[in-house]
């Protein structure tokens, strides 16, 4: 953008070498997917991601994050005991088979909730930190809008159908990634494959998350189906030092689900790469200064400057460096002068602040001098020119 004032608006351009083309379109049969790569903090895929729908067991992932939460803060520990009421005995659906004379352990109902998908763990959990699975659902409630998580509504703890119980892919997948960043020393529980409780039920002790099996470096998070919903999935996997988090849903069988996981997987790793195209204080432009001791400050980058691009294409990757100018001196070294917006085709602008080289002092008197003469005779050539 250009704008007047008594100096002008300077907008240089520069040109940094890297890959800039667009990836391979990705056409994904999820009613609803949300992609991201964590590493970078790149949105890859938006589609309906924003549109609250069923989440079906998806949803347990916020109740995983209130027992994390606690667990965090110590209200509660991993051997701590829970009772089980009659209300979540009764639960269907997915369970750990849990009966009144229970007492599992916070870590058991971590595994059954992550593993084998219990609702009547989830209902354990919620009667657990808040009394009654009502007033948890109002504590999530009340915890997913601090978190900005605004396309979600809970109307329980284990995202038993109900009309009022959604959430939109952005928000299960900004959920994902707290869960993956905020809690490592308890992430590690979704990479369970099977959790044979008390050895009640021989034939639900498997994760059902397909890509734990494929050899593909995933490590989570969390399966989901109900007949509204479809079949969806929340995942994560790592390669190469990247992380991506997806959410995928809608689907219309375990088989589809399966495939479409992996493809997501297979397609983020594959179309993109992660590329540091500026290093550490390395100068992109330099920029007038005004009544300094030197005419110009070099603009650099504050750290090394890293971007996921599309890895099979080359050309370059055009950036424009904005700024109101000349900088009036002094100025200080590391002091932010002006944004370096970087577009990317098929993605959003990526802006990345610029800082001062080095210092730059007010110019003498003879500077100040030379400046004012400038402007005289700026004013004078403007005048007879007119």
């Amino acid at each position: 953008m250009r704008k007047t004032t008594p100096f002008g608006w300077l907008i240089g351009a520069v040109l940094l070498a890297a890959s800039a083309l667009p990836a391979l379109a990705f056409e994904t049969r999820a009613r609803a997917a949300w992609i991201y790569d964590l590493t970078t903090g790149t949105v890859l895929l938006e589609k309906n991601a924003h549109t609250p729908m069923p989440p079906a067991s998806m949803s347990k992932l916020m109740t995983i994050n209130m027992l994390f939460e606690a667990l965090k803060d110590g209200r509660v520990t991993l051997d701590e005991r829970f009772a089980v009421s009659s209300h979540a005995k009764a639960m269907e659906g997915s369970t750990m088979f849990l009966n009144e004379r229970d007492k599992p352990t916070v870590e058991e109902l971590i595994k059954g909730i992550v593993v084998l998908s219990g609702n009547d763990a989830c209902v354990v959990v919620a009667e657990g930190l808040a009394g009654t699975e009502a007033d948890f659902a109002a504590k999530m409630n009340e915890r997913a809008k601090a978190l900005g998580l605004n396309d979600s509504h809970f109307a329980n703890a284990s995202g038993w159908p109900d009309p009022n119980h959604l959430m939109s892919m952005n928000d299960l997948g900004r959920l994902a990634v707290r869960l993956i960043t905020e809690f490592p020393d308890y992430y590690h529980y979704f990479a369970i494959t099977e959790f044979p409780y008390d050895g009640r039920s021989p034939d639900n002790r498997f994760n059902r998350n397909p890509l734990l099996k494929m050899g593909i470096g995933a490590d989570g998070l969390k399966t989901g189906h109900t007949s509204e919903a479809g079949y969806g999935l929340v995942g994560s996997a790592v390669k190469d030092g990247r992380r991506v988090v997806f959410v995928i849903s809608g689907l219309t069988s375990e088989k589809e689900r399966a495939e479409e996981a992996q493809r997501v997987v297979d397609w983020a790793f594959r179309e993109f790469k992660q590329k540091t195209v500026a290093k550490q204080g390395q100068k992109i432009t330099d920029a007038p200064v005004w009544v300094g001791s030197a005419k110009t400050v070099g603009l650099v980058v504050e750290k090394d400057l890293t971007l996921l691009l599309p890895s099979l294409a080359q050309g370059s990757l055009k950036g424009e460096v904005r700024y109101s100018g000349p900088i009036r001196a002094p100025v200080a070294a590391g002091t932010k002068l002006a944004d370096l917006v970087i577009e990317i085709p098929g993605h959003n602008p990526v802006t990345v602040p610029l800082v001062a080289e080095s210092d730059v002092g007010a110019g003498g008197f003879m500077t100040r001098l030379s400046t004012a003469f400038d402007i005289m005779a700026g004013r004078l050539i403007a005048q007879i020119g007119s």
